[in-house]
């Protein structure tokens, strides 16, 4: 069936969303064209601003629109701990569990399987926030996949360098999971991670 063209237009550019696929874009696009007016009008306006004033702050890379953002200007988190993330997505998944320290977010792509230079851009903040001083732990929060890995291992190496302590997020098996399903690095990870009871 023909769609007319900018309906299409629409339903095109909300498939470039994660995980929105060819039906839930036209679910998305015919209930925009259902609502009022202005409510569409509003969601355009939100997305055009949202693009123009956030940027990554210019301290911690976390996306923001002011900088310093307010993370960094909390003068109650502790200053000693400074968190390593991929994206800022993950520092607010990371704030949920209450986590009061700072934050250092890459902000870069890298998919090293494609040949990617693990010589990010951003690694030179880090380099020179571990040369500062005061931070005793550095927390790798990079995503447990291959790629994470070998970054994990990479700042790990630059942070050795300052007499840092560094640490990373547990792995190992989610809550209400099966054993039997869980994949053989998850398992070895749960195995090698294990705590007293």
């Amino acid at each position: 069936m023909r769609l007319a063209r900018p309906l299409e237009n629409l339903i095109d550019e909300l498939m470039k969303l994660p995980s929105i696929g060819p039906k839930t874009a036209q679910r998305m696009a015919l209930y925009i064209l259902k609502e009022p007016e202005a409510e569409a009008r509003n969601l355009a306006k939100a997305v055009i601003e949202a693009r123009e004033k956030i940027a990554p702050c210019s301290n911690c890379g976390y996306l923001t629109d002011i900088d310093p953002c307010v993370l960094c200007l909390d003068e109650k988190r502790d200053s000693r701990i400074l968190c390593v993330a991929e994206e800022a997505s993950d520092i607010i998944a990371i704030e949920k569990t209450g986590f009061n320290g700072r934050y250092f977010v890459i902000n870069q792509d890298f998919n090293l399987m494609d040949n990617s230079e693990l010589e990010f851009r951003t690694l030179e903040k880090f380099k020179a926030k571990l040369a500062a001083g005061g931070i005793q732990e550095v927390v790798l929060a990079l995503n447990p996949d291959i790629d994470g890995e070998v970054v994990s291992r990479y700042l790990a190496q630059i942070a050795s360098q300052y007499n840092i302590k560094i640490t990373r997020l547990a792995h190992g098996l989610p809550v209400g999971g099966d054993i039997e399903y869980a994949d053989e690095i998850t398992l070895r990870r749960a195995i090698e991670g294990r705590h007293e009871f």
